[in-house]
């Protein structure tokens, strides 16, 4: 009996270390296609080989999250910067699982008909209109939050705008107008 308990207990203490331990990929997504990382795999990466993180906010419900998805997302110029550049983490604004970050565990919070996860509603600082953008510099420090749905063209010029850090000396708009 002390056998088949031991046995037991062995399978399931290996079992749990292969189910709780951190699953990051760092193999490359297909040519034609982002690889997202989840929040945990992103920060784990970003600690190892610093990098800026785009983090894509969006809902099960919201349908143009899903537009972003089935178009800009799709659009090789796109695909290719997000890859090179950033560490691209879809985030369920709405998950329920609870997420550690920097010693806090945030959480999702119950409210009106849906709901909201803290960390969702903390880099958002709390606007949560969908899908959003949030772009984190190298020591996960913000550095804007850019709302709304974007045609490739605009999200390629965006995307050079932070990874060129133009962000440092001006505006969105001055970059994109030349000055």
């Amino acid at each position: 009996m002390k056998k088949v308990l031991l046995s037991g207990l062995l399978l399931l203490a290996v079992t749990a270390f292969y189910a709780f331990r951190p699953a990051v990929e760092t193999e490359p997504a297909a040519a034609d296609e982002i690889k997202w990382y989840t929040w945990e795999e992103a920060i784990q990466l970003a600690e190892d080989q610093p990098k800026k993180l785009f983090i894509d906010m969006y809902t099960d419900w919201c349908g143009w999250c899903k537009r972003m998805d089935a178009t800009t997302f799709k659009d090789p110029e796109v695909v290719k910067h997000l890859n090179d550049n950033f560490y691209p983490v879809k985030f369920d604004a709405e998950q329920k699982e609870d997420v550690e970050y920097k010693g806090h565990t945030f959480k999702f919070i119950a409210s009106g008909r849906r709901g909201v996860h803290e960390l969702a509603y903390s880099l958002l600082d709390g606007k949560l209109g969908y899908p959003s953008y949030v772009y984190l510099d190298e020591e996960q420090r913000r550095i804007t939050i850019s709302p709304g749905y974007k045609p490739a063209d605009k999200m390629l010029k965006e995307l050079q705008f932070i990874t060129g850090e133009h962000y440092k000396n001006g505006t969105f708009e001055e970059f994109m107008s030349g000055k």
